[in-house]
């Protein structure tokens, strides 16, 4: 992963996100995006796991349900943005892998 792509992540995700997990996470999926909505997915699923309305009556009442649909409309925005690892529509790739078969001399 180079800086172009930390630092989009960094973007997305937040400063205080690990670099090395993201690294970590960049090499299993091989995609900037799949590594920024994975994380997004794990925090809304550790919301969820949550109570996401806590009332103490007359005292306090925490509600996470805006922080839930905040990730969620993060996540799907994040479809529609480029990422810095995209490959462009219409461009193909360079390279491609040929296997050789070696044949009988006479």
């Amino acid at each position: 992963m180079d800086n172009e792509v930390l630092r989009w992540l960094l973007a997305q995700l937040g400063p205080d996100t690990d670099p090395s997990e993201l690294a970590q996470r960049y090499e299993r999926l091989h995609s900037a995006r799949a590594v920024a909505q994975e994380v997004l997915a794990e925090r809304i699923g550790a919301l969820l796991t949550e109570p996401l309305r806590v009332t103490v009556n007359g005292i306090a009442t925490i509600d996470q349900s805006g922080n839930v649909a905040a990730l969620e409309r993060r996540l799907t925005q994040l479809a529609g943005q480029a990422a810095p690892d995209d490959v462009a529509d219409g461009v193909l790739d360079l390279f491609a892998g040929i296997p050789l078969v070696p044949r009988q001399r006479r």
